[in-house]
């Protein structure tokens, strides 16, 4: 490898077990004062003190001797954007699509007198 060239990286999530190299698809936390290690679907971001799992090792994971598990029911099949997904999609398109507002003159393009003041709001006649 030459210096200065940069290997492309992956921003999919892997297994956290280490020989593997698999999609993660549930993810792993431990409950330490409740001695409970949780596995739910995968987290939105990956955490520090979480541990991402393929199928396989979420399939096969256990935990410590008088700890209980708690599996939490995920669809690990991905079935795609679900309705609300849609929904906030078509408002973001929405949203991106509306005029922008139209500039604001300067203060000193302002045309009219100051009458009073409030705070930081100003009272403005025209002549």
């Amino acid at each position: 490898m030459r210096a200065g060239s940069v290997l492309p990286v992956s921003l999919a999530r892997r297994c956290s077990r280490t020989p593997c190299g698999r999609p993660a698809v549930q993810t792993l936390t431990y409950v330490y004062a409740e001695q409970t290690a949780v596995l739910g679907p995968l987290a939105t971001y990956a955490e520090p003190h979480a541990y991402d799992l393929c199928s396989v090792h979420s399939e096969r994971m256990s935990a410590p001797r008088g700890w209980e598990v708690l599996r939490l029911v995920s669809d690990l099949d991905d079935r795609g954007p679900n309705h609300d997904d849609l929904l906030a999609l078509a408002d973001a398109v929405r949203e991106a699509g509306r005029p922008a507002p139209p500039p604001r003159p300067a203060p000193a393009e302002e045309t009219g007198r100051e009458t009073s003041r409030r705070g930081h709001l100003r009272v403005l006649t025209t002549d």
